[in-house]
């Protein structure tokens, strides 16, 4: 019988936003392990969405974010959040999670959503640099191709907005794009980021 007490499933269900039957079971999964269950409950949640990614999400809101400084706005962000249902796009979490992230791109500022959206020639550009770069750090022949490949996963960490860190890590502590996966396995549906617009006075196009 795995221990763990009701007070354990209540902070399990405050962090991860989860039901409390899910909680439960997580807790029970683990064995009481509270952080193994959190990464149970991540798990699921991304393998969740994953299965509802095919159904289509032709509903949601625009996120919004104003950043000011000496009373006047110097950065806007728009972001579309999308759902499957009217009734879910606007629900008070699913609309403060589009503003979340708008200010998320305000700050971190993202190029792209996913991976699948970078251009081909960028991703080259990219690993051209990163191989000048490791030539010229004198790094041996044979393990140059290991550390483009490593390199290039902290170019996606910084570029990509689903796998950047959320930046109010206080509220979550996990990457956007798992913030947006916990939220779809919260209210049952495929929901996803499908694109952002960001605006800052005297930054070029």
């Amino acid at each position: 019988m795995a221990d763990f007490a009701a007070r354990d499933v209540q902070e399990l269900r405050r962090v991860t936003g989860v039901g409390m039957m899910d909680a439960k079971g997580a807790l029970v999964e683990t064995g009481g392990d509270f952080e193994k269950a959190k990464e149970y409950l991540r798990e699921k949640g991304l393998s969740d969405a994953k299965k509802r990614a095919g159904r289509e999400a032709n509903d949601g809101v625009i996120g919004m974010y104003i950043h000011r400084q000496l009373g006047r706005p110097v950065i806007g962000v728009l972001v579309e959040l999308a759902s499957e249902t009217d009734f879910v796009a606007k629900s008070e979490e699913f609309q403060a999670i589009a503003n979340d992230v708008a200010m998320h791109v305000a700050a971190a500022q993202p190029r792209w959503v996913r991976r699948a959206d970078v251009p081909q020639d960028a991703l080259e550009y990219e690993r051209e640099m990163i191989t000048r770069q490791a030539h010229n750090e004198g790094k041996p022949e044979n393990i140059i191709p290991r550390i483009v490949e490593g390199r290039i996963g902290s170019f996606y960490k910084d570029t990509v907005l689903e796998e950047q860190q959320f930046v109010k890590n206080d509220q979550f502590d996990g990457t956007v794009g798992e913030m947006v996966a916990r939220l779809a396995a919260t209210m049952g549906e495929n929901i996803s980021i499908r694109r952002f617009a960001r605006l800052a006075v005297g930054e070029e196009t």
